[in-house]
């Protein structure tokens, strides 16, 4: 991209009144400006990768500074619009109540209902329209997600909430049950205030971790954690962390559940992001009968079937092994004893001996 400038009878803080209307038309909830020099943002992570606290994710270090540069992954980009979407699910089976039903699943609420990348990248390219149509041609790119952005630093650069100890953003007006979206432009615009923090002298989100991954305040190490785990590791779970898991199926939420913040979330206006399928409180025992057929069709749209079929009866093995014993619970594990997947026969072996079953 080369910096292209604005028309000159359009004030830059016009433009930027403009792109808060246009984002709440979208369904937004908040817009913000970044400024995109994150060296202090640059230093914490490099430290974060020395660590190995990524485990698996290999790709967090693949791309070098261009994660923390904006400047130098999309050359020629000056600005950043950073937006949110809110996902809470108001409708959903109340998230404490699943989580203490070791029979039912649960599943990380922003993953409920449609993908969110689709959706979100769909409405930041139609806000990008109407600032052409404002603007004329300009260089951008737009991110949900879907390229190594430090996206957290920038929305807090933006002013749209700020980071937590749990790592998560937080508002004060929103909690942190939102997702994130960018656009990359070579149009100079003023930058909001960057966020303040205000999380104090709460930590409760820390022993709130079932697994202990909140290892310090703003230091989250991604192999202990049960959204990495259930999500991206694609081998066997350690057994260490089996128990702890529970009946988390597909992410985790724990540590947003218990940030005070979340007292001003605000459910989604978005009818995409609704419950799909019962997912909100379903059967162990009938989850883990799915068929490979059933899970591709269930999960269609969804940000569950980025997993793939194995690690989903991997998961839910778990979370049987964790249930209370009853015939139902073993008939659902002994069904798929043989399965011809390695992996999940481990996971089922190891389920079966939590039920004193099995060698």
């Amino acid at each position: 991209m080369t910096v292209s400038a604005l028309p000159a009878a359009l004030e830059p803080k016009s433009l930027v009144a403009s792109l808060r209307a246009w984002a709440t038309q979208l369904g937004f909830t908040g817009l913000g400006i970044a400024a995109i020099d994150l060296p202090a943002d640059e230093a914490h992570f490099l430290d974060w990768l020395r660590l190995g606290f990524n485990g698996e994710m290999g790709y967090m270090s693949r791309h070098g500074a261009k994660r923390t540069r904006p400047a130098e992954l999309i050359p020629g980009t000056v600005s950043c619009i950073s937006v949110r979407m809110d996902y809470w699910p108001s409708e959903a089976a109340d998230a404490a109540a699943t989580l203490a039903d070791g029979s039912v699943g649960y599943v990380s609420r922003y993953a409920l209902g449609r993908d969110y990348h689709k959706l979100l990248r769909s409405r930041l390219q139609k806000l990008c329209d109407r600032i052409q149509e404002a603007v004329g041609p300009f260089g951008h790119r737009v991110f949900t997600d879907s390229a190594p952005v430090l996206e957290k630093a920038l929305a807090r650069n933006a002013g749209l909430g700020w980071i937590g100890k749990h790592t998560n953003l937080i508002d004060r007006n929103a909690g942190s049950y939102f997702f994130l979206g960018e656009i990359f432009l070579d149009l100079e615009l003023p930058a909001d205030e960057p966020s303040t923090a205000h999380c104090g002298s709460c930590s409760a989100c820390m022993p709130a971790c079932p697994t202990g991954a909140i290892v310090a305040p703003y230091r989250l190490d991604a192999r202990r954690c049960i959204s990495y785990l259930t999500i991206e590791l694609a081998g066997s779970i350690p057994e260490e962390f089996r128990r702890a898991i529970g009946n988390r199926i597909y992410g985790c939420d724990d540590c947003q559940l218990v940030c005070p913040w979340n007292k001003f979330a605000r459910p989604a206006a978005e009818k995409d992001f609704a419950v799909r399928h019962g997912l909100d409180d379903s059967q162990l025992a009938d989850l883990f009968a799915w068929s490979e057929a059933d899970f591709l069709e269930k999960t269609r749209g969804s940000a569950i079937r980025r997993i793939g079929y194995e690690r989903w009866l991997r998961n839910i093995a778990i979370a049987l092994g964790n249930a209370s014993s009853s015939p139902a619970v073993i008939a659902a594990l002994t069904a798929r004893a043989q399965h011809p997947s390695a992996m999940v026969r481990e996971h089922i072996e190891w389920a079966l001996a939590q039920h004193g079953q099995g060698t």
